[in-house]
Order: structure tokens, then C-alpha cells, then sequence
């Protein structure tokens, strides 16, 4: 498939999926939404990827969702948005439940949707001028992207509704305090810091970080019992693997172990 409104590369074992809408400062339309679902089914079945950088091609990480142009379907704009959601949250869930890690760049504003894509990552990295705004209420709509999942487990049910209800904008120093941001960097330095934690993780043991977001994602919806059996299956099966294997072999040998993400 071709791409119109991002880029899509693999190098190294990193899958670079880059928003590329920069004359509507990413804005989420059908053709993006498709395109992102193609995207992580790429990158979640091919075995050469061992980790997913998201990140934009502009100064912008994303204004939300493209009102311009959804104002262009009023006649159909039920069915416009219930299509458009069903490609971004498939594309959100595929890149949830893959076994690779997945890093998130986010630069200049994230509103809206490109808030709600911000959310996902496994490790979000932002320059230090990023701001943060939910920003669906000040449109008369309700959020979408998975941030009404996400957000209240990042941040606590007060401080979700807040963000939600008021659109109080988030500078990227707050983002971090509230737990939303893994890391802030200086705004030249994130581009460097965002690629090099994607190679380090996609040179890392892959189907153990696949075993983390599992046991993570599941620790919200079942008691401690159901937890820590899963726990006990999970390690059990990493030991076996060929990376927990040259982990362990690594250890005892006192050498850099080297995985190969099998």
C-alpha cells in the first residue's frame, strides 16, 4: 500500500511510522486513520521489526481530528467519524497488543487526537515545547483514540476529567509530573533520543517487552490471584524462549547478552 498522509520505513529493526500531513498539522482524517491501521498490521507481522517508533514529520505532533474536513460530510457524518474511529482504533490496538515495544515522539502541540495518539506508547518521549490538550469539548464532541482508556489510568480518574471537561492545556514538564511522559527533552535533542531508544529496544529481548504489556494491560482487569498465575505462566515461558535462555546464560558468564527477539 502506498501512503499519502504518512511515511512508513524500516531500518534497523525499528518501524518508523511518521505522521506526514504537515499542511493540516496531522489532522486526523479517513485516509490517516486507514493508513495507520495499515501500518501496525505491517509492523505487528513483520518479524524483521522488533520496535515502532511514532513520531511527525513536522512542528507539530497533531491538531486532533480534521474538522475542516468533516464539516465537508455533515450529510453523512455519522458514518464519516464511525469509520474513521474503526481504522484508528484498530491501528491503536494492533500497536497495543504486538509484542514490540512501541516509542512515541511528540513534538510542538498534541491536541485532540493527536493527544489520544500520544497515550499508546510504551515509552513517550517529548521536546520540552510540547503541550498537550484534549480539546473535544471545545467542538461539542467527546473524546475518541482510546484517551478515555488510557488517560485515567496515566493520570487518575480527577485529573482525566479535568483535562477532558476544562481542555486545560498541559505544558511537557506537567505531562511528565502527571505521568503521561515517560521523558522530556530538549526540542533539537528529540528526534536523536526518540530514534536511539528505538534502537536500543529493538536490539532488546522482544518477546519479553511483549510479555510486559500483556501482564500490564491485564493488571487493571483481574484480582492479584489471576495475576500471579499469569505471572508464573508468562515467566516460565520466557525462561524457555532463546532470548530468556542467552539472558540467563549472560548472567552466569558475566558477558553483554545478545538477543535475537526469537
Amino acid at each position: 500500500m502506498s501512503y499519502s498522509t504518512i511515511q512508513y520505513e524500516v531500518a534497523d529493526g525499528v518501524a518508523h511510522v511518521v505522521l506526514d500531513r504537515p499542511e493540516a498539522g496531522n489532522a486526523l482524517n479517513i485516509e490517516l486513520g486507514r493508513e495507520m491501521l495499515d501500518a501496525s498490521i505491517r509492523a505487528a507481522g513483520d518479524k524483521g521489526v522488533r520496535c515502532v517508533l511514532i513520531r511527525s514529520s513536522s512542528d507539530v505532533f497533531g491538531f486532533g481530528g480534521d474538522l475542516k474536513y468533516f464539516s465537508t460530510r455533515s450529510d453523512d457524518i455519522a458514518a464519516c467519524l464511525l469509520e474513521t474511529t474503526t481504522y484508528v482504533h484498530g491501528a491503536i490496538a494492533r500497536f497495543q497488543h504486538m509484542q514490540k515495544p512501541v516509542v512515541i515522539a511528540v513534538n510542538g502541540m498534541a491536541a485532540g487526537a493527536g493527544f489520544s495518539l500520544a497515550l499508546f506508547g510504551d515509552i513517550v518521549l517529548a521536546g520540552e515545547g510540547a503541550k498537550f490538550k484534549m480539546a473535544y469539548t471545545a467542538a461539542g464532541l467527546s473524546p475518541d483514540g482510546s484517551s478515555s482508556w488510557y488517560l485515567p489510568r496515566l493520570v487518575g480518574l480527577r485529573r482525566a476529567q479535568e483535562l477532558m471537561i476544562t481542555n486545560r492545556t498541559l505544558s511537557a514538564a506537567e505531562a511528565q509530573d502527571w505521568g503521561i511522559v515517560t521523558k522530556v527533552v530538549p526540542d533539537g535533542d528529540l528526534a536523536a533520543e526518540s530514534l536511539a531508544m528505538a534502537q536500543k529496544l529493538a536490539s532488546g529481548p522482544t518477546r519479553a517487552f511483549g510479555a510486559v504489556k500483556r501482564l500490564l494491560a491485564r493488571s487493571f482487569e483481574q484480582g492479584l490471584e489471576a495475576q500471579m498465575d499469569d505471572e508464573s505462566r508468562v515467566i516460565a515461558e520466557m525462561a524457555e524462549s532463546p532470548d530468556g535462555r542467552e539472558g540467563l546464560a549472560a548472567f552466569v558468564g558475566k558477558r553483554k547478552p545478545t538477543f535475537t527477539g526469537s
